[in-house]
């Protein structure tokens, strides 16, 4: 196998090696959700992460610390928070599918992001692919919106907290080493959620902890194989194996809560991928 094939073979297999675990990670929030609080699940896998992040800082000393934008990681941290948050509440109150493909709408919010923060315009090129997500939110959602919930809301702003950090984790990698990004990501999110478990000081049953622990050890396994695959493909370029999740997350579903789509939520789901694809396969590696 020539390099250029190994190389695209080795990053797609670690992103959907990524894909799966997330699902998995989703799938175990829905399952404890009627026992753990969702602020419990945020600290649980962010202390766990956050451990695991320090050493390779700490290594560095005081230049493993330093950073220029504090601004760009306290927006990453906050809104990676949010988007976990948002989808934990989604997860327990709407299927897996249908949380994870609203999230999922997060590279078409990407576009609108850029333009309303950064004032960068919408090309041209990237409006049809737009449209043809965001109808197929509206069939997913269903025509006349009958069976919509305040929690396909509440899965759609953790899509846009995703798309704030993807953009904000594009920026900083051009600058930051990944470990710094890891650790501070971490760290802000960490003493961001601990507040709101204490404030809730909900009691964590027994038969939760293993749960509690795989999410923390996995959330971090799933950065670290992800990070690892852009070595070998470019981001634009891996970035539609994240649709992979809805297959994923489909199949979680129907073997764990026999739950099956019905055709109208099929049509919306190869919307919002066809959507999404078109529109990452518009940008280049330079855009943000």
């Amino acid at each position: 196998m020539s390099p250029p094939r190994r190389n695209i073979v080795i990053g797609v297999t670690l992103s959907l090696m990524t894909v799966f675990l997330s699902s998995t990670i989703a799938a175990v929030g829905k399952h404890i959700s009627p026992d753990v609080h969702v602020s419990a699940m945020i600290v649980a896998q962010y202390s766990i992460s956050f451990l695991f992040a320090l050493p390779a800082v700490m290594r560095k000393g005081r230049a493993g610390l330093h950073t220029s934008y504090p601004g760009l990681h306290l927006i990453r941290g906050v809104s990676g928070v949010a988007c976990f948050y948002f989808y934990f509440f989604a997860l327990s109150q709407i299927s897996l599918l249908e949380a994870t493909l609203l999230r999922s709408t997060a590279p078409l919010m990407v576009p609108i992001v850029i333009f309303l923060a950064l004032g960068q315009g919408i090309r041209r090129a990237s409006i049809p692919p737009l449209l043809i997500g965001f109808a197929g939110v509206v069939l997913v959602l269903r025509p006349g919106f009958a069976e919509l919930t305040v929690w396909h809301l509440v899965a759609l702003a953790s899509a846009l907290g995703l798309a704030v950090s993807m953009i904000s984790t594009r920026m900083l990698a051009a600058t930051e080493p990944s470990s710094r990004i890891l650790f501070y990501y971490f760290a802000i999110s960490l003493v961001v959620s601990i507040p709101f478990f204490l404030w809730q000081r909900g009691d964590i049953p027994a038969h939760a902890w293993p749960w509690l622990l795989y999410m923390g050890v996995v959330i971090y396994v799933c950065f670290l194989l992800y990070t690892l695959a852009y070595r070998y493909m470019s981001a634009s370029a891996l970035a539609p194996t994240s649709y992979f999740g809805v297959v994923f997350t489909g199949m979680l579903d129907w073997l764990l809560w026999d739950v099956l789509p019905d055709g109208i939520t099929l049509c919306g789901i190869a919307l919002v991928v066809c959507g999404g694809v078109l529109v990452l396969g518009g940008r280049d590696d330079s855009t943000t």
